[in-house]
């Protein structure tokens, strides 16, 4: 066996290993998630930035995309980071640095959750993994509208619930993901036309996510049984 070959059976085997881990990716979702729900204020944290930033690098690692994709995503991620430890540790702070980190966090989970239904639309078998996956970018896309509606909230003079409404990341986030879940407590409701848009497309996207999933297990669970039958008609001939 040659060196060549040897060496792409090991990046092989590697890359298996790693497409098996997406509960890793999904656990630092959830992680995520509670760093955001803990916030009573509207100003995004260093530490949120930071575990959001290893949720992408690992991301790009399992969902297996393209090397040069992966070696820019993680150059991108490494240089944020890297930024934001110095800024933290040399106190900095600021609207602008606010602004910033609610930038990148509407970036950084967007492309995630990009990244992970691109890697499953490749993917022609629904398993325990592929469940992991749609869940993790699932939340997401409820982390990143969440960080829209604070952008919103640190750019816009006006409170993003009107009068009266704790206007904190943690608000925001609940309003999110009860916006993409359609549950709709109406609780809280956006006052400006422009929120109140992308309060509409976020639940639109919400429901198109969940359709898609659904229709993506049901086709999944036609083609076992319809490879099982015809592994049986082989069988019995």
């Amino acid at each position: 066996m040659s060196p060549t070959t040897s060496a792409h059976r090991a990046i092989s085997a590697s890359a298996s290993r790693w497409r098996s881990r997406y509960w890793l990716v999904l656990l630092l979702v959830a992680v995520s998630y509670v760093a955001c729900a803990v916030q009573t204020g509207p100003n995004p944290s260093s530490l949120s930035l930071l575990i959001q930033l290893v949720t992408i690098a690992v991301t790009l690692q399992v969902a297996a995309v393209r090397p040069r994709i992966r070696r820019f995503g993680w150059m991108f991620a490494a240089v944020i980071g890297v930024a934001t430890l110095i800024g933290t540790l040399l106190g900095a702070e600021g609207h602008t640095l606010d602004v910033t980190l609610a930038a990148v966090s509407v970036i950084a989970y967007a492309a995630a959750a990009a990244i992970i239904i691109a890697d499953q639309v490749r993917q022609r078998s629904f398993n325990l993994q592929a469940l992991w996956a749609v869940i993790a970018a699932y939340v997401m896309v409820g982390l990143s509208f969440t960080f829209v509606y604070n952008l919103v909230s640190l750019v816009s003079a006006a409170p993003v619930f009107g009068e009266g409404q704790a206007d904190s990341l943690s608000s925001q986030l609940f309003f999110s993901f009860t916006t993409l879940t359609t549950t709709g407590y109406g609780n809280m409701v956006p006052v400006t036309p422009m929120l109140q848009s992308i309060a509409i497309l976020e639940a639109i996207a919400g429901q198109l996510f969940l359709i898609t999933a659904v229709a993506r297990i049901v086709n999944a669970n036609k083609s076992i049984k319809s490879t099982r039958a015809h592994d049986s008609e082989a069988d019995e001939r």
